[in-house]
């Protein structure tokens, strides 16, 4: 019987938030600004109709980020030195170099988004604001603790929750969400599948499986060699990857809600700047809605960027056998460090491009729903070998939730690129 079976209510709630942790990190990064604009665009140009997928990616996301952590659990050690194990050297070489260079360009663009939300705010130069970001986020992974870091940017990313009040503010007719929400809808145009498949990557992010493996087997690791801190049980894991999944869906769920009911119903379908992104929450802030949206772009921003940067430092660290760990000193594991402090330099010099920054969020997020096609294929793979996670091997329930994620995301893949021929 678990331990906590014993437990009151409110003990229960004081337990399951003490087990928060890489779960629920995970969970709020994967709504970074790429996250913010793409369903944002979601919503204004396509309405109601991709709601459903809040749904079901909620028990797709929980699922993946639940199989990531068992994998750390099981092998102590992240998910691309599994993937090295389990196929040969080419295939693992070239998944790393996709995912790599999908964290690349999301880095790129959210930093570009981050520095042109901020440069709307006070009228200082965007490339000013896009080193000053960079800067924050190689200082913090470098040199401090990105864990005490992410605690205070959650507060930032707390202005997602406008969403969700405006949503009630503006009305929708709740009949017609509801049933969008349970009834999917497809439409087969180039438009609305290549929609599909951004905000489906968006969701089911690559550098998110990297991460949330990497992580659980770090803190593993120090929760064994810190006898004041109890190791976390298989059901308190769970729990802490299903909230993050659950958080990050709901905002998801809202804002296509959000930006649906006003921008898509006043016929603002396209959406091209910060500015008329932020549009959709002046219902509730008024002439603050700008303010309210920057906070939640660089709030987002700078939790999300330190995770992709480090889980491309996990994936090739792991690759070439070098030595990992956001707990290790710099100059004990330099070429992981160096690694991070590379992609956010690359990200840069993207934003110093002049990339049109809500454009560069979208494509981002339509190259990651690419991208996950093969990484779900692989993880299946790896959740399902004993030799692996010997007894953590995943149920049958869970297997049947990775395959539906895989034939959808590929399903969505394809049907987007027979759509452009």
């Amino acid at each position: 019987m678990s331990r906590t079976a014993d437990l009151d209510v409110p003990q229960r709630i004081v337990h399951w938030a003490k087990t928060l942790g890489p779960g629920l990190i995970t969970g709020a990064a994967d709504d970074d600004p790429s996250g913010i604009a793409t369903y944002s665009i979601t919503g204004a140009s396509t309405g109601l109709s991709m709601l459903w997928t809040a749904l079901i990616t909620t028990p797709m996301m929980a699922v993946l980020d639940g199989t990531c952590a068992r994998i750390g659990v099981a092998t102590e050690a992240g998910l691309m030195a599994s993937l090295a194990r389990s196929m040969p050297r080419l295939p693992a070489v070239s998944l790393a170099m996709l995912v790599g260079l999908a964290n690349t360009f999301n880095i790129g663009a959210d930093l570009a988004a981050m520095a042109a939300a901020a440069h709307g705010l006070v009228r200082l130069p965007a490339e000013l604001y896009l080193v000053l970001f960079a800067a924050i986020v190689i200082i913090v992974e470098v040199f401090f603790s990105y864990r005490h870091f992410a605690n205070v940017m959650q507060w930032l990313c707390a202005s997602l929750l406008a969403y969700v009040v405006t949503a009630f503010v503006v009305h929708p007719y709740w009949p017609a969400v509801l049933m969008s929400a349970i009834i999917p809808q497809i439409r087969l145009n180039a438009a609305w599948l290549t929609t599909l498949t951004a905000a489906l990557g968006t969701t089911i992010t690559p550098y998110l499986f990297f991460w949330q493996t990497s992580m659980t087997a770090e803190e593993r690791l120090a929760r064994r060699s810190d006898p004041r801190r109890p190791e976390r049980s298989l059901r308190d894991i769970h729990a802490d990857a299903n909230t993050g999944a659950i958080f990050s869906n709901l905002v998801m769920f809202f804002i296509i809600v959000t930006t649906a009911s006003t921008l898509g119903a006043h016929g603002s379908a396209n959406i091209e700047t910060a500015q008329q992104a932020a549009e959709a929450l002046r219902p509730l802030a008024g002439n603050f809605a700008y303010a309210l949206f920057t906070l939640g772009i660089v709030g987002t921003g700078l939790l999300a960027v330190p995770v992709l940067a480090g889980s491309s430092g996990y994936m090739f660290a792991e690759l070439l056998g070098l030595r990992e760990g956001l707990d290790a000193k710099p100059w004990r594991a330099r070429g992981f460090y160096g690694i991070i402090v590379l992609g956010v330099v690359a990200g840069v010099i993207m934003g110093l491009a002049h990339v049109d920054p809500i454009k560069a969020l979208f494509w981002s997020a339509v190259f990651n729903g690419v991208a996950a096609v093969p990484m779900i294929y692989a993880i299946i793979r790896i959740a399902s070998d004993r030799s692996f996670l010997k007894d953590l091997v995943v149920s049958r329930s869970a297997r049947v939730w990775l395959w539906l994620a895989f034939v959808l995301m590929l399903l969505s893949a394809a049907g987007m690129v027979v759509s452009w021929l």
